[in-house]
C-alpha cells in the first residue's frame, strides 16, 4: 500500500512536471493558465487530466481535436511516480531523501527541456544552487557533516568543482574544435549537482554522462546521422544513478584501497 501511495503521488507530480517542461522554455507561467492540449489549446476537463490514466483512456489524443498527445506526457509521470517509489525504499521519509528527491524532479525537468529544446532554463540552475548551498548550511548531514560552516564549505567545493572542471573541459574541447562544444547551460546544471552532492558525485556524474552520452552519441549519429545530442540528459541520469549507488560505491572503493 505505502508503494501505491507514493507511485501515485509521484505521478501527479510527474503531471506538474510536464507543465514546467512545456512551459518553462517559452516562459510562460506554470501557474495560470490551467492544463490544456498542445495543439488545439483547449483547457483539459478534470477527467482527462489524470495521470497516466487519462492518456491511456483518450489513447493518447486530444478529446477536442483528436490531435496525438505526445507519449512525454505519461512517461514522465510514470517515471517519476517510480521514482518516489525507489526514493521512499532507500531513504524512507527522510529529511535527506526529501532534498534529495527534489533535486532529482529538477533534473528530470531539466533532462527532459533539454533533450527537447536543448537548452538547459537557468530558472532552475540558479536557484537549484542556492538551494543547494542553503540545504547544505542548515542540514549539513548532506555530506556527512555535523557543523553548518562545514556542510556549507563541501556544498561550494562540490559546486565550484562541478562547474569549472566542465568550464575547463568546455573551454579546452572549443579551442581544439574550433566550435563551442559545451554549453553554459551544463556547467551551471553541474554546479547546481555539485552544490547538492558535494565533488564525489561531481566526479561519479561526469565520468557516468560521458560514458552513456558516448555510447548512445555513436548509436544516434550512426543510426540516425544526428552528429550531436544533448548532454544534459546524461547529466542528470548519472546524478540520480549517484543519490542510488554513489555513496555505497565509494565506501566500498575506500575500503578496498584501505583508505
Amino acid at each position: 500500500m505505502p508503494f501505491l501511495i507514493a507511485f501515485t503521488f509521484g505521478a501527479i507530480v510527474g503531471s506538474f512536471l510536464n507543465v514546467c517542461i512545456a512551459r518553462l522554455p517559452k516562459e510562460e507561467s506554470i501557474v495560470y493558465p490551467p492544463s490544456r492540449c498542445p495543439s488545439c489549446r483547449h483547457p483539459l476537463l478534470w477527467h482527462d487530466n489524470v495521470p497516466v490514466l487519462s492518456f491511456i483512456f483518450l489513447k493518447g489524443r486530444c478529446r477536442n481535436c483528436q490531435g496525438r498527445i505526445s507519449i512525454q506526457y505519461p512517461a514522465v509521470e510514470i517515471l517519476t511516480g517510480v521514482l518516489f517509489v525507489l526514493f521512499y525504499c532507500q531513504y524512507g521519509l527522510s529529511l535527506k531523501g526529501t532534498l534529495y528527491l527534489a533535486l532529482a524532479l529538477a533534473l528530470i525537468v531539466q533532462a527532459f527541456i533539454d533533450w527537447r529544446y536543448q537548452i538547459i532554463p537557468d530558472s532552475i540552475t540558479l536557484p537549484g544552487i542556492l538551494a543547494g548551498l542553503a540545504a547544505s548550511a542548515f542540514y549539513p548531514e548532506l555530506h556527512a557533516k555535523s557543523v553548518w560552516s562545514q556542510g556549507i564549505l563541501w556544498s561550494i567545493a562540490g559546486a565550484l568543482l562541478g562547474g569549472g572542471i566542465l568550464l575547463a573541459m568546455g573551454t579546452a574541447a572549443s579551442l581544439v574544435l574550433k566550435k563551442e562544444a559545451m554549453g553554459g547551460g551544463d556547467v551551471k546544471l553541474f554546479a547546481m549537482i555539485g552544490a547538492f552532492l558535494g565533488w564525489k558525485a561531481v566526479l561519479w556524474t561526469l565520468f557516468l554522462a560521458s560514458l552513456a552520452g558516448t555510447i548512445i552519441g555513436l548509436y544516434f549519429r550512426l543510426k540516425r546521422g544526428q552528429e550531436r545530442l544533448p548532454f544534459g540528459p546524461f547529466i542528470a541520469l548519472g546524478a540520480v544513478l549517484y543519490l542510488f549507488f554513489g555513496e555505497r560505491f565509494f565506501a566500498w572503493y575506500a575500503g578496498l584501497i584501505g583508505f
